[in-house]
């Protein structure tokens, strides 16, 4: 089932760009705001994992691809990884605009670029990178095995991919919680800031319906992955995938 941020008549790709220009000025302060800071957490603990799982393959001074990069949060965030280069790719023009507001800031010791594209159908030739991650960006996707499998084809042989996803907690009572949180709170507070009380409640709807777990592990196996891991955080709110083309 595809879930769709406004309507079913307009391609869910189109709705995805329009949702994240609308939000990109609210955008960083709804999302540390609305975890209570834990979404710091939850990416160093993804880029602890990514960087274990590149440092295996004896990747070193590594070329990193940033899918659905955002505001560039998670671009930014892989200095911890010391690569020799970062490309950060999303749809929304307004997103990354703010990315390069911020890269300003910053004062990097590795190459970084942002650029608008489709992760469907990413821009870049076969084995062009030894990693790919992608933070709270694969719900998204309009179609998800084809984005899966264009992931796979950049990526160099034995290169690591990193998934960082919101999940549904396996416990009855803190999912029934969360799912409230996510069904009633967030979306009120998402109107209250951003003015888009819709792109919030899509959140709940896109996290509900997507195959976290043992589900998504299945799909990374089907797109050409090999070696694929599942890291529950925060008892299940979201997960950290790695696996290995």
């Amino acid at each position: 089932m595809t879930i769709n941020p406004y309507n079913e008549n307009e391609s869910k790709k189109q709705q995805v760009e329009l949702m994240f220009d609308n939000i990109a000025f609210r955008y960083d302060f709804l999302n540390h705001f609305l975890s209570g800071g834990v979404d710091f957490w939850w990416r160093h603990k993804a880029i602890s994992l990514f960087k274990k799982a590149l440092h295996n393959q004896n990747y070193k001074d590594s070329k990193l691809l940033d899918i659905a990069t955002g505001t560039g949060d998670m671009a930014f965030s892989l200095k911890e990884i010391k690569p020799s280069k970062v490309v950060g790719l999303d749809l929304s023009q307004k997103m990354l605009d703010v990315a390069q507001k911020k890269l300003r800031s910053y004062n990097l010791s590795f190459d970084i670029s942002f650029i608008k594209g489709d992760s469907e159908a990413l821009p870049f030739d076969n084995d062009s990178f030894d990693g790919v991650c992608v933070a709270f960006g694969v719900r998204n996707f309009e179609n998800l095995k084809k984005g899966i499998s264009e992931m796979n084809r950049v990526l160099n042989k034995g290169g690591i991919v990193m998934i960082l996803e919101f999940s549904s907690p396996e416990n009855t009572l803190f999912r029934n919680l969360y799912d409230f949180y996510l069904g009633n709170i967030l979306p009120l507070i998402g109107k209250l800031v951003s003015k888009d009380q819709r792109a919030y409640k899509y959140l709940q709807e896109s996290v509900q319906a997507f195959p976290s777990g043992k589900d998504f592990l299945n799909i990374l196996d089907e797109c050409g992955f090999i070696k694929a891991k599942h890291f529950p955080l925060s008892l299940g709110i979201c997960s950290v995938y790695i696996a290995q083309k």
